[in-house]
């Protein structure tokens, strides 16, 4: 039997990779070709991405993966969601995605609000209320040259298909998360959009997971080292529905957490809730695979702790991130705790201060030590995964008796246990490059190297690796339950 190889492009927020997938009847391989950094850029005031550089770091894993395995047999993107660029009528970029933690949406959700209220918001579109989606972005670039010049919104990792095919499209996992899509129908809703002075047929048709985005350009064929053609997969191109395919789960009755600078903590569903509870507790209906729903909330996630380190780094101080967690697992569990989701952990900037200022506030005592920050960060990332798993169960009637941890989260051994104990529920681990790993399959599927459904698809996970269980310790339910307590009532 022959070997399948595709390229899996997984760009995450503070670094991209580009990873060759192999499968080879029930085998399924994964190895890293190029590894870059990402994050903001700030210019003038205006926190950017520079997505000319991560265009770079994608050609060199591309070319990396010609040099070791020559043509492969499909390529697909996955991102994050909501940011975009603006192509004018000739094709060009009119300017680097703005980031999506960029001050320019304050105060626009309420702006919006006063024109499409709250509920019906929600009961078209499905989305969690955040003030970085699409949406807000768009009406907060009102006004501007960029947009006046624009002909074409590309999200992410639709601007980098079409750089490299010449073809636009707009796949619907990311489409989703733009709060400008229709739940029911899966169409853009212009109800909603027309208001807001938004243009909707400025995004290009949509595409499903599995669906071909092209093949790649002559130039990047050259640029590459290829001769061959080469075909381009639209994969579930929003990160967190790629690693929500990857979840090794054996049956339905899952939560996940997709935990990487963000934590998508949700479960997997047949279709949207779109009622009232659902919209005043905050949770999002994003497309899946195969026409799944995943509902699901933001938490604030390793942002917390990634933008703590270099807090700490620019003040003098050398972190060692395992040494750091270490110490944090030796303090007291739950000494100190805050609301991750707090709208003042969002941007850069000093977060050990803003934590300190968030335990006066409530009146909790402050951490003073790295250690101590550290072990509030997972502590009340631990706390907000509980609330929100409880939450999910309750406004869908499904029950879980299993969370599946997926991304780099699942390499901390303490907020994987501090999970388990706080959700009263075993904690699987892994993989850690589960958005690869779902790029990869529904790549293969698409290309007929493999078959089946989304159970078929975490078979296969499961049969690539063991990932390790974290049990619930005993007697710890309470302390979690008086933690709880402590931080909804200040």
């Amino acid at each position: 039997m022959s070997t399948t190889r595709v390229v899996a492009v997984d760009l995450g927020a503070s670094s991209g990779r580009v990873f060759l997938g192999t499968v080879d009847g029930e085998r399924l391989g994964l190895s890293e070709l190029h590894r870059f950094a990402n994050g903001g850029v700030t210019v003038g005031g205006t926190l950017y991405w520079d997505v000319l550089a991560l265009y770079r770091g994608i050609l060199e894993g591309l070319r990396e993966g010609a040099r070791v395995a020559g043509a492969p047999d499909s390529i697909g993107i996955d991102s994050w969601g909501v940011d975009f660029g603006l192509i004018d009528r000739t094709g060009a970029l009119l300017g680097n995605p703005v980031h999506h933690r960029d001050r320019r949406t304050e105060g626009v959700v309420e702006a919006v609000l006063e024109k499409v209220p709250a509920a019906e918001l929600y009961a078209r579109t499905g989305i969690q209320l955040q003030r970085f989606n699409t949406l807000f972005q768009l009406v907060a670039a009102t006004g501007s040259p960029q947009l006046e010049e624009a002909s074409e919104v590309l999200l992410v990792p639709d601007l980098i298909n079409y750089w490299l095919t010449g073809l636009a499209g707009t796949e619907e996992t990311n489409a989703s998360t733009t709060q400008l899509l229709s739940a029911a129908a899966l169409e853009w809703d212009v109800d909603i959009a027309g208001p807001l002075g938004i243009d909707t047929g400025m995004f290009p048709p949509l595409r499903r997971p599995g669906d071909s985005a092209g093949e790649l350009l002559p130039g990047v064929l050259e640029e590459i080292g290829l001769e061959a053609r080469v075909p381009v997969t639209a994969v579930a191109s929003h990160d967190t529905a790629s690693a929500v395919a990857g979840v090794p789960a054996a049956n339905g009755r899952f939560a996940y957490i997709s935990c990487g600078t963000w934590s998508l903590v949700g479960l997997e569903l047949a279709s949207p809730v779109l009622g009232e509870a659902s919209r005043k507790a905050n949770f999002t209906n994003e497309r899946g695979v195969d026409g799944t729903t995943r509902y699901l909330r933001n938490v604030m996630g390793l942002w917390l702790l990634q933008e703590s380190i270099r807090a700490w780094e620019r003040s003098g101080l050398r972190i060692e991130v395992d040494a750091l967690v270490r110490d944090a697992a030796a303090l007291p569990e739950l000494a100190y705790v805050v609301d991750p989701d707090d709208p003042a952990y969002l941007a850069p900037g000093d977060i050990p201060a803003r934590i300190a200022a968030a335990c006066q506030a409530h009146g909790e005592r402050v951490p003073e030590t790295p250690a101590a920050v550290t072990r509030t960060i997972l502590d009340s990332l631990a706390l907000a995964y509980r609330r929100t798993i409880e939450l999910a169960q309750l406004l869908t009637g499904r029950d879980v008796d299993t969370v599946h941890i997926v991304g780099g989260g699942a390499q901390n051994e303490l907020l994987c246990q501090l999970t388990a104990d706080a959700c009263g529920l075993p904690v699987v681990a892994g993989p850690v490059e589960a958005a690869a790993l779902g790029n990869v399959l529904v790549q293969a599927r698409a290309v007929k190297a493999i078959s089946g459904d989304l159970a078929d698809m975490r078979a296969t996970v499961r049969a690539r690796d063991h990932f390790p269980v974290y049990r619930p310790q005993p007697g710890r339910a309470g302390a979690w339950r008086a933690a709880e307590a402590r931080l909804t009532s200040t």
